[in-house]
């Protein structure tokens, strides 16, 4: 049985007046408190190799999101793109809205916004893997990190991680009782409240935890058509996570987890010609609070999902078994064409409002793994894996020019994917000071794709296009062996020199999207409609330094890169003819850097830096996309004298900054039995090229925003009150474009600026 929004809401307003009274900032996990930043830095621990390991030892490039970095960006009630450029290497936009979030790692994503597509970063939360790119917007709260692990990780995470990992952790429950409470009120009637509490509920035996969240938004955009104060921009969201740990000491553990999460919103706001032609500059008087358009917007989504964590100590062996599974149903809504036919902004040919649904989705995932115990020479870890995943997902698209209103017609479709893999992966101390360590993994997938779509007669339609109901199917499978080998030597107590070489895969891909018909000249048959992309293949080279300098007051990783990628998935998206299809290049090349700094340079004064290079290159000369429709300004070279497509070789990688650069500062000084502290954070990023081929309009320009929090902190962080701003220099810039029928744009955030209360105890 489905909860609402309205009992969910409630659920967490219950939750946290029970908490509100003894709760604490989510910063209590600080990664120096002020007594200590006087000190030395703390280590970090990550579960990169699916073991508890020192970051600085693991022959992997991870980036960490601090706790300081990650309560100060999430505090304006913003969604997982806030995450972007918060590490090096890491970008991540979305066409959707506190939804759908897609990442990308080194350059490598996927711009595809179709609702069975599939990404080269993988996503795991609480050690379960969100295929589903709707799964992946799930809200953070009650996070004890994030890792970001760079570069294929097929072996011990399996396949569609070819370029890289976003693994979030929970807070987990223990027998100490523990609660917090945060909130947070700003800019458009801004509510954000989070809290958990936690302890023990049989001594010795059985412990839980109960974490909530609640945020709202008031509407604040107005429609300058319709004549409609604050017609869209707000939003409500309500989420909620149990655990329960089972541990009486002995060889079982067992760790439950059952999560939900309700959300009733705005879609994202597309605007007609905010564009100027020959170039990428916004229109002049363009404001981010006004939108004229027509039609309808709508975002609803309600997802359940859980997970049961078993471990027994066979002594010189740990057996793991997670089991999981995960539940999304999704409507959106949204005005395409960002306008009105015949009115404006500017020329808009025809309007454009479609529509997406997941009325049923299901996903199973079971993973069982040994692992070695002990501190011998030799270490290993092996297992199975199993994934199923079962979606129903429906397109919708108005502009009946006889009732723009109605359907003109609707595609229907359903994707089950099922894969399987055999895992192992070993460690040999070589020498006290050498490491080699290598692993295998086996994957087996299939896909089995079915689709139809509906046309009315009378919807906008070319004069010779069919009307009634087609269908199609299509099926892809394929296997293959991902496999790393890494060295790590230890130069001195304090620096690590490490090296590594790792394949990565994504799976096939299918796709029916066509939201025009027009190239339907007869037949019952969709089949030359759907696409599909053969397994992307990926052959990762880097190597990196890792060191703790000046007494462990300082903490610089770097590490180089180069990948070579084989039959590259992309998906062309949009054009004249408004086509989404998948495609392979022959090749794909990315090669760079990522560089990360922490430091005490004084007491009370903890600074962060992380920078990164990333150039890509899509490899295939024989490769024409269709260009895009509204007279944009497309800078690529023909693909032949008689062909509109043009040619893409050469150019960048859709959503790939060469730069990225992010910077924080905190500074403490004593007050009273607590602290007084100011904290800044930065995030820089190069211009991004959003198609895959170019233009002078679609693409954004350098961008550099900054956040700035000043507050106060009692003794033990029992009581925190802040004020805070987001995007503090109003920086305004292009993120994202649709590149059908006129020049539609999508912008930055505008500033935001808030209060905070924390409580803990």
């Amino acid at each position: 049985m489905s909860m609402g929004t309205g009992s969910l809401a409630r659920l967490l307003l219950a939750g946290s007046a029970v908490v509100g009274l003894t709760a604490a900032t989510t910063s209590a996990a600080h990664a120096q408190q002020p007594t200590q930043q006087a000190a030395v830095l703390e280590e970090i621990i990550v579960t990169a190799t699916k073991r508890a390991e020192n970051l600085q030892e693991v022959p992997v490039s991870v980036g960490t999101v601090a706790p300081d970095k990650l309560e100060a960006v999430m505090s304006a009630g913003v969604d997982l793109l806030a995450l972007s450029g918060s590490v090096p290497s890491l970008y991540a936009e979305s066409t959707f809205a506190r939804t759908f979030p897609r990442f990308y790692i080194r350059g490598l994503g996927n711009s595809d916004f179709d609702l069975n597509s599939t990404q080269p970063v993988g996503v795991v939360l609480d050690e379960v893997v969100q295929e589903n790119p709707l799964l992946r917007g799930f809200p953070l709260f009650d996070i004890a990190r994030v890792e970001v692990l760079r570069g294929p990780q097929g072996t011990l995470f399996g396949r569609n991680t070819p370029a890289g990992t976003i693994s979030f952790i929970s807070n987990k429950p223990s027998e100490k009782t523990e609660a917090y409470f945060n909130a947070s009120y700003g800019k458009y009637n801004t509510l954000e409240t989070e809290g958990a509490v936690g302890g023990a509920v049989i001594d010795g035996v059985l412990s839980a935890r109960l974490s909530l969240l609640y945020e709202r938004r008031d509407d604040f955009v107005d429609n300058t058509f319709t004549g409609e104060d604050d017609a869209l921009g707000g939003y409500n969201e309500a989420a909620a996570r149990l655990q329960f740990l089972y541990d009486k000491g002995g060889p079982l553990t067992a760790l439950f987890n059952v999560h939900a999460r309700d959300l009733d919103g705005t879609a994202r706001i597309f605007r007609a010609n905010i564009i100027q032609r020959g170039s990428n500059d916004l229109v002049p008087g363009f404001r981010r609070n006004q939108v004229f358009q027509n039609g309808q917007n709508d975002l609803d989504v309600s997802s359940r999902g859980g997970s049961l964590r078993v471990e027994y100590d066979l002594g010189s062996v740990l057996l793991t078994s997670i089991t999981g599974y995960e539940t999304v149903e999704v409507y959106t809504r949204g005005d395409i064409d960002g306008g009105v036919s015949g009115t404006g902004p500017g020329f808009i040919p025809f309007d454009s409002e479609t529509a997406d649904e997941i009325p049923d989705h299901a996903q199973w995932t079971q993973e069982v793994r040994l692992t070695s115990q002990g501190s011998g020479p030799f270490r290993w870890q092996a297992g199975v894996f199993y994934f199923n995943e079962d979606v129903d997902a429906r397109g919708y698209s108005y502009g009946n020019p006889t009732d723009p209103r109605g359907i003109s017609h609707f595609i229907d479709s359903n994707q089950e994917s099922t894969s399987w893999a055999v895992f192992g992966q070993a460690n040999y101390d070589i020498t006290d000071q050498l490491t080699l360590t290598g692993g295998l993994r086996y994957n087996d997938d299939e896909k089995d794709y079915t689709v139809s779509r509906t046309v009315r007669p009378g919807a906008f339609v070319p004069a010779s296009g069919p009307v009634g109901t087609r269908t199609g199917a299509a099926s892809v499978s394929g296997d293959r062996i991902t496999w790393d080998v890494s060295l790590t030597y230890k130069a001195t107590d304090d620096i690590n020199l490490f090296g590594r070489v790792a394949s990565g895969y994504r799976a096939p891909s299918i796709s029916g999207r066509v939201l025009f018909p027009a190239n339907l000249t007869g037949g019952a048959s969709l089949n030359s409609d759907i696409s599909t992309a053969s397994a992307e293949k990926i052959m990762s080279y880097e190597a990196g330094v890792k060191s703790d300098l000046w007494g462990n007051k300082a903490r610089l990783n770097l590490t180089g890169f180069y990948s070579d990628i084989k039959d590259q998935q992309f998906v062309a998206v949009g054009g004249a003819t408004n086509v989404t299809r998948l495609l392979n290049a022959d090749k794909g090349i990315a090669y760079g850097f990522e560089a990360e700094l922490e430091l005490l340079p004084v007491d009370n004064l903890l600074l962060t830096g992380g920078l990164s290079y990333n150039y890509t290159e899509i490899d295939d000369p024989n490769l024409p996309v269709a260009p895009c429709g509204g007279g944009c300004t497309v800078t690529d070279p023909l693909f032949s004298a008689t062909s509109t497509n043009v040619r893409i070789d050469g150019n960048p990688f859709p959503n790939a900054p060469k730069w990225l650069f992010t910077a924080t500062a905190r500074y403490s000084i004593p007050l009273g039995t607590g602290e007084a502290y100011i904290f800044t954070d930065w995030n820089y990023r190069s211009k991004v090229n959003f198609f895959l081929y170019e233009s002078r309009e679609f693409q954004s320009d350098s961008k550099i925003e900054g956040g700035l929090k000043i507050g106060y902190l009692s003794e033990g962080e029992r009581f925190g009150f802040a004020v805070f701003g987001r995007n503090i220099t109003n920086a305004k810039e292009l993120e994202g474009a649709i590149d059908f029928n006129n020049l539609t744009g999508i912008v930055t955030e505008a500033p935001f600026y808030g209060v905070e209360v924390t409580a803990k105890f």
